[in-house]
C-alpha cells in the first residue's frame, strides 16, 4: 500500500497567500470602478505580502520534505530566499505604487493636469499589481521545488507575468514592447531546453525527483552521457534566467526598455529565486557529480564577471550599465554556487539578500530623474546632479559604492564572503578573477559619481521630482539595509549561517 499524498498547508500556506492576493487582484480588475482601482490593487498588493511574510516567520525554524506531494521542500535556504524575495517584493510595489509610472496616457506629463485626468478616469494599468502577486508566488516556489515537473511550473509561473509587465511602460511604448518581445521569445528558448534537460534526466535516472536523480548519480550505473546532456540543458535554461554569460542577450534591452519599477523588481527578486534554485539544484542533487559541471561552470563565471564588467564601461544609458552590472554580479554569485560548501552557500543567500536591496534603492532613484518627457536615463545629463539634488545624488552614489563593494557598504561584505568561500574550496583562479572585475566594475561606478558632481551640466530641463511618500520609504529603507548590513553584519550571518543546511 502506497501512502496518502500529502498536502502541509501550514508550509504552502506563504505561497498560498500570495497566489490568493493575486487572484483578489484579478477580481478587482474586473469589477471595481476604474477610479477606484489603482489604491485599493496597490493596499491589497502590500497586505497580501506582508501577510505572507507573516506566515512565513511562522515556520521559520521548521523543516518538511512532504510539504506538497513530495514536490515542494522546505527548508532553511528556502525560507530565507522566499524572506528576501517578500521584503524585495514589498518595496518593489511601493514604488511601483507610484502611478506616474503606469498611467495609460503615454504623452502626459508628471502632474500634469492630463496625468491627472487619466487617473481620475481610471486609465492606468493597474493590472501590474496582480501580475507581480503571480510573479512573486512563482519565485516563492522555484527555490522550494524538489522535482523537475514542479521547477517548471513555477519557472513559468514567475516569467510569463514578467514578459507582460516588461511592456507596460507608457514612456517609450514600442521600446518597452520591443522588449517585453525580446525576453518572451528568449525565455520561450529557454524554457524548450530547460525541459529538454529534464528529459533526459528522466531517461537518466527514471525519476523527476531531485532526490531521485541524486541517487542515480551516486549509484554509477546509468549512462552518463544522459546525465551530462540534461544537466547542461537543464542549467542553460536556469542560467538564462540570472543573466550568465553568453544567455544574457535579452538582459540590456528588457532593462532598459522596461517601466523602471518593474525593472529593480526583476533585477533584483528573479536572480534570487533563480540562483535558489540553481544552489539546490547542484548542491543537492549533482553535488556528488561535481567534476562533470564544475569545470564548464567555472568557464561561465569567468566569462559572466568579465564580459558584466568591460562592457558596461562602454555604457552611455544609466538602465543598460546596471543591466550589465547584473550580469557582472551574477558572475559573483556562481562562485558561491560553485565553491559547493556551506561557506559558499551562507555567502550566496547574504549577496542574494545585499544585491537586492542594492538594486531596489538605485532603481528607485533613477524614477526619479526627469525632464519634462518622463525619466532621463542617458548619463550624459546626470551630469551635475550633485549640485542640483545633493541628496538624492549622495544616494545613488551609495548605492553605486555598494555595487561595487566598497567597505561599510553590504556589498563589500557579500563580496568578501563570497570569495572568502570559493578561495577555502581551491577555486583560487575564479577569486582572482573576480577581484579584477571588482576593480573594472569599480571604475564604471566611480566615473558616473564623478559626473555627478564634478561635470558641468549644460541641461536646465533635468530635474528630481518630489518622490511620493511610498517611494521615499523604499528608497531610503533600502540605504538603511545596504548600511547596516555592512557595519554590522554579524547578526544577519550567524542567522543565514543556522539556516544554510540543504536536507534531502
Amino acid at each position: 500500500m502506497t501512502d496518502s499524498p500529502i498536502l502541509q498547508y501550514s508550509f504552502l500556506a506563504p505561497i498560498m497567500i500570495v497566489l490568493a492576493g493575486a487572484v483578489i487582484g484579478v477580481l478587482v480588475e474586473a469589477f471595481v470602478a476604474a477610479k477606484r482601482r489603482a489604491t485599493i490593487q496597490l493596499l491589497i498588493a502590500l497586505f497580501t505580502i506582508f501577510a505572507s511574510f507573516i506566515s512565513l516567520l511562522r515556520i521559520r525554524n521548521l523543516t518538511s520534505a512532504k510539504a506538497a506531494f513530495n514536490s515542494v521542500m522546505i527548508d532553511g535556504p528556502a525560507i530565507f530566499m522566499q524572506g528576501t524575495i517578500l521584503l524585495i517584493a514589498f518595496f518593489a510595489v511601493m514604488i511601483i505604487g507610484d502611478v506616474d509610472h503606469f498611467t495609460a496616457q503615454a504623452s502626459a506629463v508628471p502632474g500634469s493636469e492630463e496625468e491627472k485626468s487619466a487617473v481620475q478616469t481610471g486609465r492606468q494599468q493597474t493590472e501590474v499589481f496582480p501580475l507581480t502577486l503571480f510573479a512573486v508566488a512563482g519565485m516563492m516556489l522555484f527555490p522550494a521545488a524538489s522535482d523537475l515537473i514542479t521547477l517548471f511550473v513555477a519557472l513559468e509561473v514567475l516569467s510569463l507575468p514578467l514578459y507582460l509587465v516588461a511592456g507596460l511602460s507608457r514612456r517609450r511604448r514600442l521600446f518597452s514592447q520591443e522588449a517585453a518581445l525580446k525576453y518572451f521569445l528568449l525565455g520561450a528558448y529557454s524554457s524548450a531546453f530547460f525541459l529538454f534537460g529534464a528529459a533526459f534526466l528522466y531517461g537518466f535516472s527514471y525519476s523527476v525527483t531531485l532526490a531521485g536523480i541524486h541517487t542515480a548519480v551516486i549509484g554509477g550505473t546509468a549512462n552518463n552521457v544522459f546525465l551530462l546532456i540534461g544537466l547542461l540543458f537543464l542549467s542553460i535554461g536556469l542560467l538564462f534566467k540570472v543573466g550568465a554569460v553568453p544567455f544574457h542577450a535579452w538582459t540590456p534591452d528588457v532593462y532598459q526598455g522596461a517601466p523602471t519599477p518593474i525593472t529593480g523588481f526583476m533585477a533584483a527578486a528573479t536572480k534570487v529565486a533563480a540562483f535558489g534554485a540553481l544552489l539546490r539544484i547542484f548542491y543537492v542533487t549533482f553535488g556528488d557529480a561535481v567534476w562533470n559541471w564544475r569545470p564548464i561552470l567555472t568557464v561561465i563565471a569567468i566569462l559572466t564577471m568579465l564580459v558584466g564588467s568591460i562592457v558596461a564601461i562602454t555604457q552611455r544609458d544609466i538602465k543598460r550599465m546596471l543591466a550589465y552590472s547584473s550580469i557582472a554580479h551574477a558572475g559573483f554569485l556562481l562562485t558561491g554556487v560553485i565553491a559547493l560548501n556551506r561557506a559558499g552557500l551562507a555567502a550566496t543567500l547574504y549577496y542574494l539578500l545585499a544585491y537586492g536591496f542594492i538594486t531596489i534603492g538605485a532603481f528607485g532613484v533613477i524614477t526619479l530623474v526627469r525632464d519634462s518627457s518622463g525619466e532621463i536615463t542617458d548619463l550624459n545629463r546626470w551630469a551635475g546632479l550633485g549640485r542640483r539634488s545633493p541628496k538624492i545624488a549622495a544616494l545613488f552614489s551609495f548605492f553605486l559604492l555598494a555595487f561595487a563593494g566598497i567597505p561599510l557598504t553590504s556589498g563589500f561584505i557579500g563580496k568578501f564572503a563570497i570569495f572568502t568561500a570559493a578561495y577555502e574550496s581551491g577555486n583560487i583562479g575564479v577569486v582572482v578573477v573576480g577581484v579584477l572585475s571588482s576593480a573594472i566594475a569599480a571604475f564604471f561606478y566611480i566615473r558616473v559619481i564623478v559626473m555627478m558632481y564634478f561635470a558641468e551640466s549644460h541641461e536646465d530641463s533635468l530635474t528630481v521630482v518630489i518622490p511620493s511618500p511610498l517611494t521615499s520609504i523604499a528608497i531610503w529603507v533600502s540605504g538603511a539595509v545596504t548600511l547596516i548590513l555592512g557595519v554590522y553584519p554579524t547578526p544577519v550571518l550567524n542567522f543565514i549561517n543556522t539556516l544554510a543546511i540543504f536536507i534531502r
